[in-house]
């Protein structure tokens, strides 16, 4: 499929933690996919859904605390399937699970999971990802119902039903990561509910295991709901944010009876489990 792209660089000072919440931000208006690059941020929206004030919207733009510029263009035709098959490489975690596109072999691990390319969150190549995956393969989830929340392409929900979980609800409020998660799924064989929305859809909802792999300023809204949403001794996993961020993720958790357990670290990247 070949498609017209809008490309934007965003030159962001400091860049953490404002590079992640201006990701979140875009995302929201339509943006749909992001490179760091070169101490850039390079965010690509379909022509077809820009809009003349789109950034209008983005408070980060308007923040006294972060100095943002940025520049766009426009982005010839180009088979953009084509392009990410020639960068997506299969990752390894540990020993025992391994994320690959279809046209990657297979190799001999217990967890092969098979994600499609396309232009959506969570392949496992970046940091908060690989870590979720390595508390998914260090955990018992045998028999557990588990809640991906932020699905993007749906791995996290798709290793947790390989792992045994009984029942398995994915979510995202990007139509492209709702509808990609849905296709990643099927090809792997897993049946796992998959929704479009955010948190505002969980309430009367219960799991024994919460994964969420979003941002600082989201998880911090959204940890009363999940803390609800909880089984006693149930289990919460929290990634997107950084090292800094932990103490203020730890502590709105402990207000709402959340205990701290671990975190992994990886390039100053955080995931952290919290139990009920």
């Amino acid at each position: 499929m070949s498609s017209i792209y809008i490309e934007y660089q965003f030159k962001i000072q400091p860049a953490t933690p404002w590079t992640e919440i201006l990701i979140a931000e875009l995302g929201e208006v339509g943006f749909e996919s992001f490179v760091e690059e070169d101490g850039l941020l390079l965010a690509y929206i379909l022509q077809s859904d820009w809009r003349e004030n789109i950034l209008d919207a983005i408070s980060t733009l308007n923040n006294d605390v972060v100095n943002v510029t940025w520049k766009s263009k426009e982005i010839a035709q180009q088979n953009w399937n084509a392009e990410w098959e020639r960068n997506f490489h299969p990752i390894k975690v540990g020993d025992q699970c391994m994320v690959r596109a279809p046209f990657h072999p297979s190799e001999n691990v217990e967890f092969d999971i098979v994600i499609e390319p396309k232009m959506s969150f969570g392949t496992g190549h970046h940091e908060t990802t690989h870590m979720m995956l390595q508390h998914i393969l260090e955990n018992p989830f045998e028999g557990k119902s588990v809640l991906d929340m932020g699905c993007g392409t749906g791995v996290l929900a798709i290793l947790a039903k390989m792992k045994g979980a009984s029942q398995v609800d994915a979510i995202d409020i990007d139509e492209w990561c709702f509808l990609n998660s849905k296709e990643n799924v099927e090809r792997n064989n897993c049946k796992i509910e998959v929704y479009q929305g955010d948190s505002s859809i969980l309430p009367g909802k219960k799991y024994d295991i919460i994964l969420a792999n979003i941002n600082r300023n989201i998880l911090l809204s959204d940890i009363p709901i999940y803390s609800e949403c909880l089984n006693p001794e149930g289990e919460l996993y929290l990634s997107g944010f950084y090292m800094e961020d932990l103490d203020v993720i730890s502590s709105k958790c402990d207000r709402y009876g959340l205990e701290f357990v671990k975190n992994l670290e990886k390039n100053n990247w955080v995931s952290a489990k919290y139990v009920n």
